[in-house]
């Protein structure tokens, strides 16, 4: 199973456990990544996935949920210099951006769009990396909105705006229909998938 680590938090490990506990002889590989695997190639059996393009029409697709996407600040950087209170001011701040080469630039490409090539002021290959950045207030950066919900509560991250449709994408359990073919993935899908959209209803 690949997923970005934020998606294996806690409840989802609960789910894994407790499936592994009435399946002991079924095992578990976790490649945690934001690098698009090739499940068509075998990369991965199972993806948990945030998608802005259709998948391969053979592989095996459940939406979970639609993703929310806006721009964080910490309450450092809202102190010092204010926030935006919509896109257009983005030009005005510090832009901080995930780019790297295996992964689309969904996100960075909205960053320049609205606020201009000069406004990003660093760019991170890692998303851990990004969002200990946006947090310590060296500028603004793109976050889930859901995985940070606990943070905008306690005020220890701000919105700066609602998230802009454009940014949101579909959260998706995503299976190879190779492996799907697979007593154990078969039945492994069939304990895991209901009660992981659970989590985000």
């Amino acid at each position: 199973m690949t997923a970005f680590s934020a998606n294996l938090g806690q409840s989802t490990i609960d789910i894994l456990g407790e499936f592994t506990e009435l399946n002991s002889d079924v095992e578990f590989e976790f490649l945690p990544s934001v690098q698009v695997l090739d499940l068509m190639k075998g990369e991965a059996d199972i993806a948990l996935r945030i998608s802005y393009s259709p998948q391969h029409p053979d592989l095996i697709c459940r939406k979970i949920s639609q993703a929310q996407f806006t721009l964080f600040g910490a309450p450092s950087y809202a102190q010092k210099y204010g926030l935006p209170s919509s896109p257009a001011e983005l030009k005005d701040h510090a832009l901080l951006a995930f780019l790297r080469p295996d992964v689309p630039p969904r996100h960075y490409d909205w960053l320049v769009t609205m606020g201009g090539k000069a406004a990003i002021k660093r760019t991170f290959h890692e998303i851990t990396l990004l969002d200990t950045a946006i947090r310590s207030g060296q500028g603004l950066g793109i976050i889930n909105t859901r995985l940070v919900a606990p943070d905008i509560e306690a005020g220890t991250l701000i919105p700066c705006f609602d998230a802009p449709e454009e940014l949101s994408a579909a959260h998706q359990v995503i299976i190879s229909p190779d492996a799907y073919r697979r007593p154990e993935v078969r039945a492994f899908t069939k304990f895991f998938m209901p009660r992981y959209a659970k989590l985000y209803k």
